[in-house]
């Protein structure tokens, strides 16, 4: 690296590390999940919360660490970036031939497995609306898929507008919405993400944190020090034995805690097309699905944000993906430039700044 280059990233992370989230160090009643917006009784937490670290990250390109700030080690709650790692579940069970059709209903799915599953599905999907609604769906956020899971209605998502969300309607999160037809409205709600990892616990009959990490985590000799949380209530009884369902974020606390330097060679792994050491860890094929933008929201794959026209941001190519968590959670993947970035803890009104800072140190160099 260059002198010039060196200078630009000392600029940079001075620059990230005088941008980081305002959040308090330990979990209090402002922070830590959105539930205090939701209605009540569905206001409160049902899984764990733990105190945070400071503003950290990396940035790597073509697999060389070009910069790193802060504790990259340190394993922190990373809220909706969990739904990426989720979305990685459901293709290792494309890959192992346990959900071959995507577009095929859920409730067939899990009544052709028999026993537990099918009885959940009975349970969760019954009607007409539900039994219609398919797994990709669920992974586009287009279900519509209606219920309580854990206790919580999906209505509690009902109109709610995230801040990467490039349009929708205004109304007041909460407020009772008429449902549309399944793959007919995108709608992030954190109910009906529960639900799917629900549905995927009973279809791969292991809970969901063991099969990451035996297929992907272990394989990339990640630490030991993540660790993904489901709710109190989460506990349910498959096959005779107790597993906990975990959630895609920490809506209602829980989720996924882990280090910047692990979540970086998970997007490595996907920077190269699933490979890692000569390994496909997850297909080619899956990713590309991942990627491929969903036809009523053009800005999303599979629990996924993607950068379709520069929706997302202008510093970053169009080819370029995401996953997002409040508290200034963002994890970049861009194939053409095989770069990753990973930041924790930024403040979420200069992340474009933020990114741009990162693009240019890279014209630099």
């Amino acid at each position: 690296m260059n002198s010039v280059s060196q200078q630009s990233w000392t600029e940079c992370i001075e620059y990230l590390q005088s941008h980081s989230c305002k959040w308090a160090r330990e979990p209090n009643e402002g922070e830590w999940g959105i539930y205090r917006l939701d209605t009540p009784p569905h206001n409160k937490l049902l899984g764990p919360v733990f105190a945070r670290g400071d503003a950290c990250g990396l940035v790597m390109v073509g697999g060389k660490l070009q910069c790193e700030w802060g504790d990259i080690d340190r394993p922190d709650m990373t809220f909706s970036v969990t739904k990426t790692y989720l979305a990685l579940v459901a293709g290792i069970a494309f890959d192992l031939g346990v959900l071959p059709d995507l577009d095929k209903p859920v409730y067939q799915t899990l009544k052709a497995r028999g026993g537990d599953a099918a009885a959940f599905a009975e349970a969760t999907f019954a009607g007409d609306h539900n039994q219609r609604v398919s797994w990709r769906q669920f992974l586009h956020f287009s279900s519509e898929w209606s219920g309580e899971c854990f206790g919580v209605p999906d209505q509690v998502d009902h109109y709610r507008l995230v801040s990467l969300q490039p349009q929708g309607v205004s109304r007041k999160k909460g407020e009772a919405r008429p449902l549309s037809e399944p793959g007919h409205h995108w709608e992030y709600n954190d109910v009906r993400i529960n639900q799917f990892s629900l549905a995927l616990l009973h279809l791969l009959g292991r809970p969901l944190p063991e099969v990451f990490n035996e297929h992907i985590m272990v394989p990339l000799q990640a630490s030991d020090t993540w660790h993904w949380h489901g709710y109190d209530n989460s506990w349910i009884g498959i096959d005779g034995a107790q597993m906990q369902s975990v959630p895609g974020g920490g809506h209602w606390g829980g989720g996924m805690a882990i280090s910047a330097r692990d979540q970086s060679a998970v997007a490595q792994m996907l920077i190269n097309n699933g490979v890692h050491e000569g390994r496909q860890l997850v297909s080619a094929d899956w990713i590309a699905q991942m990627c491929k933008p969903c036809d009523i929201a053009p800005w999303y794959g599979y629990f996924t944000w993607l950068n379709t026209g520069h929706v997302i941001s202008k510093a970053a190519s169009a080819e370029s993906y995401f996953a997002f968590g409040i508290g200034g959670q963002l994890v970049w993947h861009d194939p053409a430039l095989k770069l990753v970035v990973v930041m924790r803890w930024i403040d979420d009104a200069y992340r474009e700044a933020c990114m741009q800072k990162v693009m240019s140190c890279l014209s630099d160099g």
